[in-house]
């Protein structure tokens, strides 16, 4: 690969199709999307070094990088390997907090403590990654404990798709939980590029 090929993206492969739309529709041919597997949220603590890892065998191919990952349960590992590294990620505790907004996600918490938000991956993956990850689908009974605290799930929709919004609508009615649905679009991620690497959203 040439060096000075732009900016690598370096992002969580569950917000890989938000980022893709987000580039495409704003025609940033200079970013460069690589994405680490959506199952390390199962294993927040290999994150950091995961991305340490990208970092590393990008390293010379790109002008820049720049982390699409917030916090997402590393307890500040991620940004202390980020501060080794010299490269920027884009705040945040979770994908919720920069898809819905840090403050629109504060105030829906606030408001209602007891919501599950699902993102496009998410509701698309229900069954495997909630389902048969937890062992839900072999002891349903056990979905009322696991939920009980819970009063709604809030889709944090990309995009007005209704396959995905169906799955979502299913996922919060085998879960018992009202369900709400946000139209985020990209959420907070293209003003932070625009900023960051001096970039025009459409």
């Amino acid at each position: 690969m040439e060096t000075g090929k732009g900016t690598l993206l370096i992002c969580c492969g569950a917000i890989a199709n938000e980022v893709v739309s987000m580039v495409r529709h704003n025609g940033w041919d200079d970013l460069h999307i690589q994405c680490l597997p959506a199952h390390l949220h199962g294993t927040p603590k290999k994150i950091p070094e995961a991305v340490r890892a990208k970092i590393h065998a990008a390293r010379g191919q790109f002008d820049d990088m720049v982390v699409l990952y917030s916090d997402c349960g590393t307890g500040g590992q991620l940004d202390a390997v980020l501060q080794e590294e010299g490269v920027d990620r884009i705040g945040g505790a979770h994908c919720y907090d920069i898809l819905a907004g840090r403050d629109e996600f504060a105030r829906m918490m606030a408001d209602e403590p007891g919501s599950f938000f699902v993102t496009g991956f998410l509701a698309r993956n229900f069954d495997r990654l909630v389902l048969r990850g937890m062992g839900l689908d072999r002891y349903p009974h056990m979905i009322g404990r696991f939920f009980r605290n819970y009063t709604r799930l809030v889709y944090l929709a990309h995009t007005d798709d209704p396959k995905l919004r169906m799955h979502a609508e299913q996922a919060a009615e085998t879960l018992g939980l009202r369900f709400e649905m946000r139209l985020v679009g990209s959420g907070e991620y293209p003003q932070f590029l625009e900023t960051r690497c001096g970039l025009n959203c459409r």
